[in-house]
């Protein structure tokens, strides 16, 4: 504990060996001094100070040795003076910690000992408070980190192992390579990132994607460390293993969130650097000042000793990590993973969201979007029929898209009706015989080299012509040669999207779509999600350009992409928010955010959680300078002692830090700070 500086010499300490001789034996006494039970004996020694001495004092400053106050001094001073030392002697640095240590020695050599003990327990109070509040914030980091299975039952390949019926082996997740196959059995934690092999189950993926529902998989299909595989027990072909598995990527995302300071933080160490010097400048100032006046020379070293205590700039070093903590904390807890302080800082400051459509506002896969038909005795659901079943034995995306669909609404094609007699034109379509009817299915252009009159097909007001202007895949269907009708296709919008986009712009943030789709592709799925702002036919260095073109006419931006060509934009935004479910790795280790199950609503929470950090933040800083100007002109003019300068000063670090740790609790729910905007 100590001061509130111990977050910037711990991180000075990352890296570094296990310290020796008299450096270990003191940090020994400190880390036990700093516990929970000699924090509350401190306590209890200073109210027994206070309730035999009064105020820890009898006049003249001479010193009353049997003050309980003093073992108080020892349990919550010494780390506070260690501190100090290390800040002067090994890091050079002038901060926090050196003038609390000053306040209390001076204190002590006044014979102000209770007051002495108060500085010492209220500093190391506000430290556990603070310690508290970051223990919460990183129970999201705790999480991930307790969800990474530490073996992973190995399938054995070896000839020799397999002669001796040794099927399986227990080896460390380290030692697993990709291409090596594991077994998961039901109800295990699924070790590695890696597709299914062999066996079909269950996963509930909660952990990385949000989804509350489990999800069947069968062989072909990827899973995901960290995940739980509930039913069957499955083979899984390793393809990340290590660091690079997707788990191990949020955790290590987490850290460097921890590690980075916000803007605004950086403001608030410059002021502590500042205040330190400027506050000892003015305690022997005014010693010197009230002894002139006076000619009371213990007069001026009081009130001299008091400003130091006042003058502390704890609770301003404490506003801004406790809060940038506690928020990011909360995202975590919420499927947002924010690398650093200063994206939330910056996030809240943003009045422009530029989306990228296929991954992020779509589904990123095709699928029926409208099936029409140009023959009245032909229903749809027939000619949905038809085209499935010719186009069950091609690979083809779209063919993919329209066997689902048929699979959806009847049950498994192959077992209602195969085609015979197949065959496939790359990039024009298919055809076979259903039924004993040729079925032609693809292209106007594949049609008519198969004789079938297209002519109601090529009508400005038909279902064709609006379909296509509408960006969506028209696939025609003929029976013999009688054009029976259409099928559409489409990368829907996300179920989310529009309600994600509504509430972002509650919250203050216009969308604009940027994508490498075709202008009426892109029309058409902004007119659906009410984007006013489009710019289409965009290579991914024109959309960074595009995105620098907004930033430069004075609005600032954030970038949320999926994929590998939204990396440069992510980059170049203020903010980059990658969807990090079904994004790529690229665009994710761009980004500045990633949405782990990327449902969009988090957009419009995040803005709100940012502009609420940052208001919390200045709130607090301007809390702390305002109370520390008040009691700083009190201490001058001899109102406040050493005690209640102690006491007041002290407490407002503890509220800085209580208001802080509500963050990681507050509800950021839809339409709360909606209006605010960050100061």
């Amino acid at each position: 504990m100590g001061s509130c500086c111990s977050l910037a010499v711990q991180a000075e300490k990352e890296g570094q060996g296990p310290e020796k001789g008299f450096g270990a034996w003191m940090e020994r006494i400190c880390a036990r001094l700093e516990t929970g039970p000699f924090l509350a004996a401190g306590g209890l020694c200073l109210l027994a100070s206070f309730l035999l001495t009064g105020h820890g004092c009898r006049g003249g400053g001479h010193l009353v040795w049997w003050n309980p106050a003093f073992l108080t001094v020892f349990i919550c001073g010494v780390p506070i003076l260690r501190e100090a030392a290390e800040s002067l002697f090994v890091a050079r640095k002038i901060r926090a910690s050196v003038l609390i240590a000053t306040a209390m020695v001076a204190c002590l050599a006044i014979g102000q000992v209770f007051a002495a003990g108060e500085v010492a327990f209220i500093m190391a109070l506000g430290e556990m408070l603070e310690s508290i509040t970051l223990k919460r914030a990183r129970k999201g980091l705790t999480k991930l980190v307790s969800l990474v299975p530490q073996t992973a039952r190995y399938v054995v390949t070896c000839p020799k192992c397999l002669a001796q019926g040794i099927r399986f082996k227990d080896l460390p997740i380290s030692e697993i390579e990709v291409g090596n196959c594991v077994r998961v059995l039901p109800g295990e934690t699924i070790p590695l990132d890696g597709v299914i092999a062999e066996g079909t189950t269950t996963v509930d993926q909660s952990v990385m994607t949000g989804e509350s529902l489990p999800v069947d998989k069968a062989a072909g299909d990827e899973v995901y460390s960290g995940t739980i595989n509930r039913f069957g027990a499955v083979t899984i072909r390793v393809t990340k293993a290590g660091e690079d598995s997707s788990l191990q990527k949020m955790i290590r995302l987490v850290r460097e969130a921890e590690r980075r300071k916000a803007p605004v933080q950086r403001i608030a160490d410059r002021w502590a650097a500042i205040l330190v010097p400027a506050s000892l400048a003015l305690a022997v100032l005014t010693c010197l000042g009230v002894w002139a006046w006076t000619g009371d020379w213990m007069t001026g070293l009081i009130r001299g000793v008091t400003i130091l205590v006042v003058f502390c700039p704890c609770s301003l070093a404490l506003a801004t990590p406790t809060a940038i903590m506690a928020a990011i904390g909360q995202a975590t807890k919420h499927g947002v993973i924010v690398k650093s302080g200063e994206a939330l800082e910056r996030m809240g400051r943003v009045t422009v969201a530029c989306l990228d459509k296929t991954g992020t506002l779509t589904t990123g896969r095709l699928s029926v979007a409208e099936v029409a038909s140009f023959d009245a005795s032909v229903p749809q659901d027939e000619i949905l029929r038809l085209a499935a079943a010719v186009e069950a034995s091609s690979e083809h995306p779209l063919a993919k898209a329209i066997v689902a669909e048929q699979e959806r609404r009847r049950g498994r094609v192959a077992a209602e009706c195969g085609a015979e007699d197949f065959s496939m034109a790359p990039g024009k379509g298919v055809k076979g015989v259903v039924d004993g009817r040729t079925v032609v299915c693809g292209t106007g252009e594949w049609l008519r080299e198969n004789g079938v009159d297209m002519s109601r097909a090529d009508a400005s007001d038909g279902p064709a012509s609006r379909l296509r202007g509408e960006g969506k895949a028209v696939v025609f269907v003929a029976s013999g040669s009688v054009l029976a009708g259409l099928v559409a296709l489409a990368d829907t919008p996300r179920a989310e999207a529009k309600e994600a986009l509504a509430a972002l712009a509650e919250a203050g943030v216009a969308p604009c779509l940027l994508t490498g789709d075709h202008a009426a592709t892109a029309a058409a799925v902004a007119r659906e999600l009410g984007v006013a702002e489009v710019k289409a036919g965009l290579l991914p260095e024109q959309k960074a350009e595009a995105v620098e073109a907004i930033q430069g006419g004075g609005r600032l931006a954030c970038m949320v992409g999926d994929g590998v060509n939204d990396a440069v934009a992510l980059k170049t935004a203020h903010v980059g928010i990658a969807m990090g479910g079904a994004g790529s790795d690229i665009a994710v280790e761009a980004a500045d955010i990633a949405l782990v199950g990327d449902d969009l609503m988090k957009l419009a929470y995040l803005k709100r959680l940012s502009v609420g950090c940052v208001h919390t933040i200045k709130a607090n800083i301007t809390f702390s300078m305002c109370l520390n100007a008040v009691a700083i002109a009190l201490s001058v003019l001899g109102v406040l002692t050493p005690v209640t300068g102690a006491l007041v000063h002290n407490a407002g670090s503890v509220m800085v830090v209580l208001n802080a740790a509500l963050l990681y609790d507050r509800s950021y729910s839809r339409n709360r700070l909606a209006k605010r905007q960050p100061m």
